[in-house]
């Protein structure tokens, strides 16, 4: 039965929650909830600049949170919402979803406008100039490597462990802009970002954007998440999907044993045998054509700088060699803050606790700090996307206090029990895969 609309009087039209929840995507209308303004989105999904999925995400739900967290310039942003605007809360509904803790959120609003008193959210360029400049030269070490000491087997693989750093660091990096490159920043930002991405990466800046974002919006969030899009066709995530799976007797892989797999099928092919071709895709059918000319930029330069030291067939091997290696790193540590977490679909539960029960840290060190790009700060770079990650360390203490208070886990690991519990994790729903899919 459709709930109840409020009488229309003079002013805003008014609704309910319930009649906001109706418009959630699919074939019906999209409609979502900012700071108790409704806004129809249906149309203006395709033009959103940080992709469709990520609206949707959260059509039918209160996305004032993720808004406010994502947007830098809040201020332009509102100019393209005014045409969305079709009404308001009816005065008697409450500001907060039944589903969504409303003294965290209401905490968390209050920590988020003392990091931005702090300064904690300003971006200090030097940082960021001297992680390019390092990359740089790292890639200008590779080079020299084979150019002064041959092109035997070690210097052919110290060249290759040089230039699978060099794709790791600038990995990390490009992540860093395409957070820092949302509405509102200056277009340094967003150039930075394809040169990154593309000339030194080879990978489209527009599908970091596409996706990356909808992982943030829905963290462990499944189907929403697409960096649990392995579950279920390669591997069952999760204490409670991995039953569901069970229970509906499906069985795309031998899932008890993909703890064994993942060594095969995860890190070592991921990036040479999917996203190598799948960037080129991409790019075609959406039509970026600015991605695809930074891309060939990188191709071209690699081609030209190792082709005449080490012919076509030396220069391919290298160059799948050092994917593979960039692969099991990218792997290992992009899921070592997630895969062990809480896998769920969707419960509409308030952005600090969405963001929390996904994610863990993993220690602070010199090492960890530069081997992750600071990603072992996953909590806070949860909370907080557009903080630049030199300042993760400083905001800490505040969001542990913050989970303290409220009784949320805030879980930090040393970096090899993090990988560690990928495998412990994945053992675990296969298990429970196993005995639900032969008993119940």
């Amino acid at each position: 039965m459709a709930p109840r609309i409020p009488q229309q009087g003079p002013g805003p039209r008014l609704f309910t929650w319930d009649e906001v929840a109706l418009r959630s995507g699919g074939e019906r209308e999209r409609w979502l909830v900012i700071q108790r303004k409704v806004y129809d989105v249906t149309d203006f999904a395709r033009r959103h600049p940080g992709g469709a999925q990520v609206l949707s995400h959260y059509a039918g739900q209160d996305a004032t949170d993720p808004f406010m967290t994502f947007h830098i310039d809040q201020g332009l942003v509102r100019k393209y919402m005014k045409p969305l605007l079709i009404g308001e809360l009816a005065p008697e509904q409450p500001s907060f979803e039944p589903t969504k803790n409303k003294e965290l959120t209401e905490d968390f609003r209050e920590l988020r406008a003392q990091v931005e008193r702090l300064g904690l959210m300003r971006t200090e360029p030097g940082f960021f100039v001297l992680s390019l400049l390092h990359i740089l030269l790292l890639d200008v070490a590779a080079w020299l490597t084979l150019h002064l000491l041959g092109t035997s087997l070690v210097p052919y693989l110290l060249c290759a462990v040089l230039l699978a750093t060099v794709q790791a660091q600038a990995g990390w990096l490009q992540h860093d802009f395409g957070h820092l490159s949302v509405c509102g920043t200056s277009r340094w930002n967003h150039w930075i970002h394809h040169f990154v991405s593309g000339h030194l990466k080879g990978a489209p800046a527009s599908w970091w954007n596409h996706i990356h974002f909808q992982h943030h919006a829905k963290p462990n969030c499944f189907p929403k998440d697409p960096n649990i899009g392995m579950h279920p066709s390669f591997l069952a995530l999760g204490k409670i999907l991995s039953v569901e799976l069970g229970k509906q007797k499906k069985k795309h892989m031998p899932y008890n044993h993909q703890h064994k797999y993942f060594f095969l099928i995860g890190p070592p092919t991921f990036l040479p045998l999917y996203m190598q071709w799948y960037f080129f895709y991409f790019v075609v059918q959406k039509k970026k054509w600015v991605d695809l000319a930074w891309m060939l930029s990188f191709y071209v330069r690699i081609s030209l700088t190792y082709v005449p030291l080490l012919g076509l067939r030396g220069f391919l091997g290298l160059f799948f060699l050092v994917r593979f290696l960039e692969s099991n790193w990218f792997m290992w540590v992009t899921q070592m803050s997630h895969i062990s977490m809480h896998i769920d679909h969707d419960q509409n539960k308030d952005w600090v606790s969405t963001q929390v029960q996904a994610t863990c840290n993993v220690h602070k060190s010199a090492f960890n700090d530069w081997f992750t790009g600071h990603l072992n700060f996953q909590i806070e770079h949860h909370l907080f996307p557009t903080m630049p990650r030199h300042n993760y360390h400083k905001v800490a203490p505040l969001v542990r206090s913050l989970c303290a208070k409220h009784g949320l886990e805030y879980q930090s690991k040393p970096l090899l029990s993090a990988f560690a519990d990928i495998i412990h994790s994945l053992k675990e729903s296969g298990q429970l895969w196993l005995d639900a899919y032969l008993h119940q």
